[in-house]
């Protein structure tokens, strides 16, 4: 049986592969959860939901039109509501292959355990496969990695729980299992991994430290862009100091509060101190607008902003310890660093 906030017939979590669906010839897992006065009135695919099942309500709303979960032994609507001693009973699916080829790509390899993954990923490596990347990224690469993938989300799959962008080198944490991927995406939507992130701008930043607190959305006419200037912002704030300073340029420390798309290179574009090499967000990033000719080759050899995810703390899904690790400052973004010393 599966734990929940709610009472658990005999408390245990049993699982057999010989169980079948109601009705059909389909594997799972069997479970019987008892709901107590605490549940009263909730709708039964919001319980099952916040139960240890670890549904999504989408999920559970789909099991149950199927008939796959039950209310008192009979099927339910997604929107019955619970009184106190009612039985939820169901079986979840066997997990299915994801639709993906694993790819033997090489892995900066961090930390592992059954329950996570912990990398240093590569500038230039997409994370999740989509139009115009379908192979060479890093959930392929996972796929060929990782031989110990439990089901996330109905899916034999690596759970990405954050991104970086293509081109941002740095430290990534993946989920093994459906437990851990749920615990870590509560973490990063109630704001409680710590990321810390190293970035060379344009310009040279006055002030030693500050909040970027500007609402990031699409932006109204280049659609591969976001925004601050939107109408349908997400609220996205930003903190960052000043480690070095050379004259035309800032070596900064960034600990993003939220995870918008483009968030650290959008805030300091807004800034008017767009990100070294960026060639996105402003023209200072591509390198003919660049006077100096080492300068220009540095961003030509890096091919991408000079924005690296130095740091990343949460706690352990499993044992529930606060763990951190760091990824390296790349060798790329440490040669631009070593020229522009030199010139002080």
């Amino acid at each position: 049986m599966i734990g929940s906030k709610s009472q658990i017939l005999n408390h245990k979590f049993q699982i057999s592969s010989n169980l079948q669906y109601p009705n059909t010839d389909k594997k799972g897992i069997s479970f019987l959860i008892q709901v107590t006065k605490k549940d009263q009135g909730k709708r039964l695919d919001l319980f099952l939901s916040e139960t240890d099942l670890h549904l999504s309500r989408s999920q559970a709303k789909k099991l149950i039109e199927e008939g796959s979960i039950l209310l008192n032994n009979q099927k339910t609507k997604p929107s019955a509501r619970l009184k106190s001693g009612d039985m939820v009973s169901g079986t979840l699916p066997e997990p299915q292959p994801l639709s993906l080829t694993p790819e033997a790509i090489p892995l900066a390899i961090l930390y592992e355990d059954p329950s996570i993954i912990v990398i240093d990923k590569p500038s230039g490596m997409v994370v999740h496969p989509a139009p115009g990347n379908p192979s060479g990224t890093l959930v392929n690469a996972l796929l060929h990695h990782c031989k110990d993938l439990s089901g996330i989300n109905g899916t034999l799959r690596p759970g990405i729980v954050h991104r970086l962008d293509k081109e941002t080198s740095g430290v990534m944490v993946v989920a093994k299992d459906n437990e851990a991927y749920h615990q870590l995406t509560r973490q990063f939507k109630n704001r409680r991994v710590e990321k810390v992130y190293l970035a060379i701008a344009y310009g040279n930043i006055k002030q030693n430290e500050g909040l970027i607190d500007a609402p990031i959305g699409r932006h109204p006419d280049q659609r591969k862009k976001m925004s601050i200037r939107t109408t349908r912002g997400r609220a996205a704030f930003t903190l960052w100091k000043v480690l070095e300073r050379f004259g035309a340029f800032t070596f900064l420390e960034i600990h993003p509060q939220t995870g918008r798309t483009h968030q650290i290179r959008v805030h300091l574009f807004s800034l008017g101190h767009p990100i070294f090499g960026d060639p996105l967000y402003g023209r200072k990033g591509k390198p003919g607008a660049i006077q100096d000719s080492m300068l220009s080759e540095c961003v030509k050899k890096m091919n991408r902003q000079a924005l690296h995810a130095h740091r990343l703390g949460f706690d352990h899904p499993r044992t529930g310890d606060k763990v951190e690790w760091v990824a390296p400052l790349p060798k790329d973004m440490e040669e631009v660093l070593q020229y522009l010393r030199s010139l002080n």
